[in-house]
Order: structure tokens, then sequence, then C-alpha cells
């Protein structure tokens, strides 16, 4: 059998068929007028083109250079400080002036435009630019891990074993790295990998398949899917991958296990062959509740947004076969799509704002990350041209 049809489940967005003539380039779709026209400027180039990448990712701006509701100027004042001055239109009062400290002055510049972001966009909604991703790209060759910030700044590399590497999720302190691969045994086992230290040690390594491993939100224990027992089933271990307990016994495959918010439910997907839906239970165990209905015969990779707990993202199999991404709300008890594109759109992850998502974009040529907004659709690339295919980022946020 081959390596990735152990995998079934998890990884058939990735066997099916991709669209697209050539490369993606740059996205930006369905946006609408529900926009805050800004202008934003930087003292210096880099922090200038930053500036600007970062206001252009977010759905409630609009970039403009004339008739804008507000002035957004970040001027670098020490090596790793920034001012943000933010006014209302030409020559309106002042709404924020501040100096912000970062690790450099890129991540201070990130801050302050969080600021920026939370003292103007109306909405109540929180910033997202600092967050940071982990994710796979194939920049050498082989998929490895990578950790940069939002905007692929600070870019590292995590793994350098050219071997297959699946699903890398943050810890939720930030310091660790939790992900499938199949170095050890040319099978998927689960490794954790200490950022600080740079130190890896084998997290799960049984029998089979071990894979799709997450962090649950307070970092007590991590749920997983493993196949020692003969059928893929849900696992919750604590921390160190200790005190294994099996959560699901039904013979469906199952994948893709999220926590809810506060950890007390698990949702996942299950089903046979290529037509899996979203399921829900509770982090003890027990009988679990079909969460999908309607939409689609194909609904996988839920993440479970933190800052809105009644919304569920996914991966979806829309009409004309393309791949989209759904969101599930609770309150309305239903799903609805939220991408509408010429392409494959795969894996999404939360930001901090509960609005928006990273996902990856899927051509025939290539894949690469964007930042979509799940209220108007619009969607713009963030991972270079000349980094290569890049997929399954996970979001980390303070």
């Amino acid at each position: 059998m081959k390596p990735f049809a152990l995998l079934a489940l998890s990884l058939a967005a990735f066997a099916a068929p991709a669209f697209g003539a050539t490369d993606i380039g740059t996205i930006k779709l369905h946006g609408d007028s529900r926009t805050i026209p800004v202008r934003v400027w930087g003292s210096t180039a880099a922090l200038n083109g930053l500036a600007n990448e970062a206001f252009s990712a977010h759905g409630r701006y609009s970039v403009v250079s004339s008739g804008y509701a507000y002035d957004i100027r970040f001027t670098q004042v020490g090596a790793a400080e920034v001012r943000v001055d933010v006014t209302r239109g030409v020559g309106g009062g002042r709404v924020l002036s501040q100096t912000v400290s970062g690790d450099s002055a890129r991540n201070a510049l990130l801050r302050a435009g969080d600021l920026a972001v939370e003292r103007t966009n109306g909405l109540g909604l929180k910033g997202f630019f600092t967050a940071r991703i982990a994710f796979i790209s194939e920049r050498t060759g082989h998929p490895e891990v990578y950790t940069s910030d939002l905007f692929f700044g600070g870019i590292r590399q995590i793994t350098t074993d050219r071997a297959i590497a699946l699903e890398p999720r943050w810890s939720p302190d930030g310091t660790k790295i939790i992900y499938t691969s199949y170095y050890h045994s040319g099978f998927p086992d689960i490794f954790l990998m200490d950022l600080a230290s740079d130190t890896r040690t084998t997290f799960a390594s049984y029998r089979g398949t071990n894979f799709g491993a997450h962090f649950s939100p307070d970092g007590g224990r991590v749920a997983m899917v493993l196949s020692a027992d003969g059928n893929s089933e849900i696992y919750v271990s604590n921390a160190q991958g200790r005190a294994m307990s099996r959560k699901t016994r039904f013979e469906s495959v199952k994948a893709s296990p999220c926590w809810s918010p506060d950890g007390s439910r698990i949702v996942f997907e299950s089903g046979q062959g290529a037509n899996p839906q979203l399921y829900l239970m509770s982090a003890a165990g027990g009988t679990p509740t079909r969460l999908t209905h309607g939409l689609s015969s194909y609904c996988a990779e839920p993440d479970w947004s933190r800052a809105n707990p009644n919304k569920i993202a996914f991966t979806y199999r829309a009409g004309d076969g393309h791949y989209q991404i759904a969101v599930y709300d609770f309150a309305k008890g239903q799903a609805e799509g939220v991408s509408k594109a010429p392409f494959d759109g795969l894996n999404p992850s939360w930001l901090p704002d509960g609005r928006h998502l990273v996902y990856a974009a899927r051509s025939a040529a290539t894949s690469v990350l964007c930042i979509l907004d799940t209220e108007t659709g619009q969607s713009q690339r963030i991972s270079p041209p000349s980094f290569g295919s890049c997929k399954e980022a996970n979001v980390w946020s303070r």
C-alpha cells in the first residue's frame, strides 16, 4: 500500500484533481463596499511595504491614496520600536499615537498595526497581524515544516528530514510544534518539536498509522488518530503522549480531530471512501453527532474558532468539483460556503479575530497560502512565489 493511502481522509483533498491552468498569482476576490478606506505609510521602504501588505489583506479595509477615512502612519523610532499615528481623514483629529516595542522593527510594526485595527475597525475585531503560522513547504524539494510570521518574515525551517511531513500544529503557548512524519519508519508517526531547544521527541509511534495530532486549548491533552487496534480511531493522551485513551469505537475512517475552545468537545471528520462528514462528540468520548448535512457529500478538515466559539471552518466539495471553504455557524444551525474561487481552497485555520482565516489555494501548478475574509470572500496571497508550494498552515497567536 502506498504511504498516502494510509491517510485516505486527511489527504483526500490533495489527492483530488487540482484546478487552474498555470499559477495562482495575486488573489483578490469578492470584496464589497463594507470596507473602510485608509491611507497607510511606513517611514522605511520595508515598513511601508509590510504595512500596505498587512492592511490590504484585511477585509475590513481598502488601501487608497485619497478619499480615506483614516491616515495610518508608522515611524521607526528605535531598532525594535515603531510609533503608530492615526488621524481621521485629511487634517482630521488624532485617533491614536503610541510607540510600540517588539522583537524587531518588523514585529513592532505588526503589533502597532493591530492597535490601529482595534481602534478603527468599528466592529470590535481583534487585530491578527502578529499571528504566526506553521506550514508545509516543498521549497527544498521535500515537504518540510516551517514557521514564520503571518507575512512570511522570520522564516524558520523546523525539519530537515527529506521525508513526508504533514499537519504541523502549534502548542497553545507557541513553544512546540506537533506534526506527522514518515521520517522514522517509513510509516506515519507523530513527533513533537521543542522550538527553543530544537529537540525532537517521538510522541506516538504505534503499529499502523499515527497522525492528526492537535493540542487541547489548555495544552494539557492531545487528540490524534491511531490505527493500532486495526481501525483508525480518535485517542486522547496527556501532553507527553502518555495516558492514551480511546474515544471512538466505530468502523468508519476518522481524521482531523479539533478541540472546542473550552476543551469540552471534539469535532472530526469521518466517513467511508471519499465522502466524509463532520461529527461532534464529547472530549470524554461517547456517541458522536453528525454536524454537517446538505451542503456537500465531502466535508473535512475542521478548525474551530477560539475567538468565535459558534464557528467551525472546514473544506467542502462544491458543485463544480472544486474544493472550497465553508463555515458552520452554531447560531444558525447550518453551514455556508465562504469562498468561491477558480481553484481549490483547503486546510482552513482561523486567525484570532474570528473573521479571517489562512488557507491553502491550490491550482494545477502550485499551492499557496492566502488570507480569506469569511464575511466578504476577499482572498489575498501571503506566501511569496520564491518560496514555492506551501500548504497545511496552522495559526498561532498570543
